[in-house]
């Protein structure tokens, strides 16, 4: 079983242009979709379609409409009570792929709040193989929240602990892999690189300079990192090396939750036991197959493209 926290949800609204985004002018929208989403809610949507276990853990006020829009994806919850609506985030997507996102900052909770979700999570943590712990923090959380529920879950299970992702940015990561040790981290390039406090090296391939500054990270402050890099796949830094897959080649749609659903794939074939080249080409499919869908669309089996994903040694260089 995977379970995800979603700690700041939202109601992804994904607006789709018949022409590239013209700032300041008034343009035709094709088409318009809600979407129950947030990177952990987004994780839980993959994994249920492709038939595994998921508990998608997230704070939820029962008068909000989310919660309506969360029913929708059948995928099995556990919503901690609050008083206060899920934000909304809009994106808008151009016939080219290219997407402007506008993310609202969310309810702020309280500190019984986070309390009670940190017990939620603990709890649904029971038997779990991966916990993931996704997104931004809403006002009201502090930045080491996501070491707090690593350190409750660990204390809680013990060697039958679930290996624990990390997907977030700033402040959050920071503090995840000052003090968390998380087995796997997922940032992009440009947040790996804000992460390291190493601008990646303008002169080298970017999966070199990816993993030049990925071993400052790997594996003293977080045993895995498994770096997405759009349209130029994905690297996968451990203890024992380092892989660098390219995807297969598709028409872009939108690339709001591609990165969640590559984090899903590395998950899903990490969990049915195979072996890194393996889990980084199924990452990599599942990435190509959400940016081929409009809105925020969790890719079934059915929805992976049939092109190859190429996934080859990476070495210092």
């Amino acid at each position: 079983m995977i379970v995800t926290l979603t700690a700041n949800p939202s109601l992804d609204r994904t607006i789709t242009l018949e022409a590239p985004l013209r700032p300041g002018q008034v343009q035709t929208a094709t088409d318009v979709r809600e979407d129950a989403g947030g990177k952990g809610i987004n994780v839980s949507r993959v994994v249920a379609a492709a038939g595994v276990p998921t508990i998608a853990v997230l704070p939820l006020d029962d008068a909000d409409p989310f919660a309506a829009a969360l029913a929708g994806t059948g995928i099995p919850t556990r919503a901690v009570p609050i008083t206060g609506s899920a934000r909304s985030n809009i994106a808008v997507t151009d016939p080219a792929g290219t997407t402007t996102k506008l993310n609202l900052r969310g309810v702020t909770l309280t500190d019984a709040d986070a309390a009670a979700i940190v017990d939620a999570v603990v709890d649904a943590a029971e038997g779990a193989t991966w916990l993931v712990l996704a997104g931004s923090l809403p006002p009201g959380l502090p930045t080491d929240f996501y070491v707090t529920v690593i350190r409750a879950v660990r204390e809680r299970w013990g060697s039958a602990a679930p290996r624990i992702a990390v997907d977030t940015s700033g402040p959050a990561l920071h503090a995840v892999v000052a003090d968390g040790i998380p087995d796997l981290i997922k940032p992009n390039d440009e947040e790996l690189a804000e992460l390291a406090g190493i601008d990646l090296d303008p002169s080298a391939e970017l999966a070199d300079a990816v993993l030049s500054v990925a071993r400052t990270l790997v594996p003293e402050r977080s045993r895995a990192a498994l770096v997405t890099l759009g349209a130029h796949g994905a690297v996968l830094v451990t203890a024992d090396g380092a892989l660098v897959g390219t995807p297969p080649r598709i028409q872009v749609r939108s690339t709001v939750g591609a990165g969640d659903s590559s984090l899903a794939g590395f998950l899903l074939a990490d969990t049915a036991g195979s072996a890194a080249d393996e889990s980084l080409r199924h990452s990599i499919r599942y990435g190509a197959a959400a940016a081929s869908l409009p809105g925020t669309q969790a890719p079934t089996p059915a929805d992976l493209p049939a092109g190859d994903v190429s996934v080859q040694p990476l070495n210092p260089r």
